[in-house]
């Protein structure tokens, strides 16, 4: 009986509930969607994609992409970012990681259809968690044999700015590390003739540096090159990391040499660097740096330099505790590059312990055609003419303003003048250069002047270039210390000088500018000592011939030199040239042309008493500036009774000069005399306007 009944229990007990079913398919489902999606990714033939790939990109970046090569997802685990001691349950969870090959970048339309980047190979991990805060997180980026060709064919077509307008997106990119090896840069710019490579590769055993790079090519038709080197990789998370930088390089004859490092290097937010610079002279500079700096003998400097690129409205440079030499002369101190509107401006302030005399002749132009080839302008100055026409390159006059103090202790010339304790403030504010004041002490006096240099109109075509104003004051420029040399002088007792000049002209270099000045130039020298040998060291070939001409090779005692010359469109004509000695009164008469440098100027002396044989016939001074031709008037001879002569020439009235009695030697000099009815300032008419006589 036992043996027939139905096994009912064993059979119920391998039932399963309709609910308990569902639920177990469910969750085998679950379970098989991850590991299906894992064995697809792991398994799935990316290279599919690319086509799809290329073209959202290729949209994305309004510009050609294509990868070429293979591309593959590797599921790897994050070990570039695992500190050791600090493991997690995510450290073991593989990572995806993107490797790309034979990646290539076009250039954007209307520019020539050729690649703009292209690399062997780049490859990157993409962090999943981060994917949940909708942030796409790469700790490294990887670029291998990377080459970039920055592209400007004209102001308006270059490659390397993304002008497609920005959507909001909740997606953030949190980039942290790029790392480069094998790579080549090439920059090909039109504007600035610039056709450069660099370069770049890793380094090993490096403490401080991982990359290097060398640097060839031609910029603005001059050749290029040097090396540096750079950090191990850019850090773009740790954002207050000092990258270190160094870099020698050299550009045609500049010299440019930097080590230090730099912050926040993506943005090139903080600069801090050694930096020592050199060439041919700073005016070739502003290519480079942006500033308007004047023509300048060879140079070097170095000194140390911080700033930021980060924001150019608000960004600032400092060039501090710099030194170096321009020609032979020392120069220091600190200068200040401030972004802003409407113009950049610079801040300096600059000293000089020693400045030769030489090293200011760029300023103006007044060095050698050799000297300007150097320096890099062209040599165009005529061998017949002494005046510079170099001219002043006012273009950028209005791209900067600038605030300069400048002061040198001593200044030397080939023969050694007593000058010193130049200082001078020199502004630049909107194309109108001054030199308020421009003062130094010279032989025991000073020197005062006020120079003004208008280009403010001179960029939009119309009119000179500059208007010009010069008003200078000499006094008490004792000449036993001007030829402190002469021993006679030494001996004798010897005077002051005393000057005037006030001028205004027009034109862009100092001939055209002389060519056309008006004003008045009055002179005043007071119990001296005048000689062939004086004029000798004081380089006045003109004035020692004529000193030759009237009183031999001697030493003359000379009681009152005074001169007032009127200056119209160039012309300087005397009203009063007078040289009073214990021999003659001599009365010059006559013009100087600036313009074309002719003179034409008649010597007179007058004896003071009969002298057979000292009577002078009066005699031309013509020619050139270079050139200067003597001729004696055949047809007058010294008057016999020349002291009556001599009288009437110190009786005649000199206005002009009466000022220069009453800030200089006073009514008890000899010149006074000759003075005493004087009542007149230099004047000088306004720019472009000539003066009355």
């Amino acid at each position: 009986m036992s043996a027939q009944q139905p096994k009912q229990g064993a059979h119920g007990s391998h039932r399963m509930s309709r609910p308990m079913k569902i639920t177990l398919s469910i969750v085998g489902i679950l379970v098989a969607i991850p590991i299906i999606a894992i064995i697809i990714l792991l398994t799935f033939d990316w290279n599919r994609a690319k086509p799809w790939l290329n073209a959202k990109v290729s949209e994305a970046i309004d510009r050609p992409f294509a990868i070429v090569g293979d591309l593959a997802v590797h599921w790897e685990r994050p070990s570039d970012t695992i500190v050791p001691g600090q493991r997690t349950w995510r450290d073991y969870i593989p990572w995806p990681h993107l490797y790309a090959n034979d990646v290539h970048v076009g250039n954007p339309a209307g520019l020539p259809q050729r690649d703009m980047a292209s690399v062997r190979q780049f490859s990157f991990s993409l962090n999943p968690f981060a994917l949940l805060s909708h942030t796409i997180n790469i700790p490294v980026l990887r670029f291998d044999g990377p080459k970039v060709e920055l592209l400007r064919t004209d102001a308006t077509h270059y490659n390397w700015v993304y002008k497609r307008e920005e959507k909001e997106s909740k997606w953030k990119l949190d980039l942290e590390r790029l790392v480069l090896s094998r790579g080549q840069i090439h920059v090909l710019d039109a504007i600035t003739k610039a056709d450069v490579t660099a370069d770049v590769d890793t380094l090993a055993g490096d403490p401080t540096y991982g990359i290097a790079w060398k640097l060839r090519g031609t910029y603005n038709e001059v050749p290029v090159g040097g090396g540096g080197k750079a950090g191990a990789v850019l850090s773009l998370q740790d954002q207050d990391a000092p990258f270190p930088v160094q870099a020698d390089m050299h550009g045609g004859p500049y010299h440019l040499a930097l080590e230090g490092t730099v912050t926040r290097p993506a943005k090139l937010e903080g600069v801090d660097v050694r930096l020592k610079l050199g060439g041919p002279s700073m005016a070739r500079l502003d290519d480079l740096t942006g500033l308007v700096l004047p023509e300048t003998p060879p140079f070097t400097t170095e000194g140390h330099l911080t700033g930021t690129l980060a924001d150019e409205g608000r960004s600032r440079w400092t060039y501090d505790k710099f030194k170096g030499k321009v020609g032979e002369s020392d120069i220091g101190g600190t200068l200040t590059f401030q972004a802003g509107k409407p113009r950049n401006k610079l801040t300096a302030t600059v000293n000089s312990h020693q400045l030769r005399f030489a090293d200011l002749g760029p300023l103006v132009g007044a060095d050698s055609n050799a000297d300007k080839k150097k320096r890099g302008v062209a040599a165009v100055q005529p061998q017949s003419k002494a005046l510079p026409v170099e001219k002043f390159k006012t273009e950028k006059w209005k791209a900067l303003d600038a605030d300069v103090r400048f002061t040198a202790d001593r200044i030397v010339k080939t023969a050694d003048l007593p000058l010193s304790k130049l200082n001078t403030h020199l502004t630049l504010n909107n194309g109108v250069l001054t030199l308020n004041p421009l003062n130094f002490n010279f032989a025991g006096g000073s020197v005062n002047s006020h120079i003004k240099l208008d280009a403010s109109a001179g960029s939009n075509g119309k009119g000179d270039a500059i208007k010009a104003t010069l008003d200078a004051t000499a006094r008490q420029i004792k000449i036993k210390q001007l030829f402190p040399q002469v021993e006679k002088i030494q001996q004798a007792t010897a005077g002051d000088i005393y000057a005037e000049t006030k001028l205004t002209a027009t034109g862009d270099s100092v001939a055209e500018m002389l060519a056309k000045s008006n004003g008045e130039v009055k002179g005043l020298v007071s119990q001296g000592v005048v000689s062939k040998l004086l004029l000798e060291e004081a380089g006045l070939n003109v004035g020692n011939i004529i000193l030759t001409k009237l009183f031999g090779d001697k030493q003359v005692q000379l009681n009152c030199l005074a001169s007032d010359l009127a200056v119209k469109n160039g012309v300087a004509e005397t009203r009063t040239f007078v040289l009073d000695t214990e021999e003659a009164i001599v009365d010059i008469n006559g013009w100087v042309n600036l313009n074309n440098e002719q003179m034409n100027l008649r010597v007179k002396p007058e004896t003071k008493a009969l002298r057979l044989f000292t009577l002078r016939t009066p005699f031309y001074v013509k020619g050139t500036f270079k050139n200067p031709d003597l001729s004696l008037d055949k047809k007058v001879l010294a008057l016999k009774g020349g002291a009556a002569a001599a009288l009437a020439v110190v009786a005649a009235p000199v206005a002009a000069l009466l000022p220069l009695i009453n800030t200089g030697p006073g009514k008890d000099s000899p010149c006074s005399s000759l003075l005493a009815q004087a009542r007149a300032k230099p004047q000088a008419p306004p720019p472009g306007k000539t003066l009355k006589r």
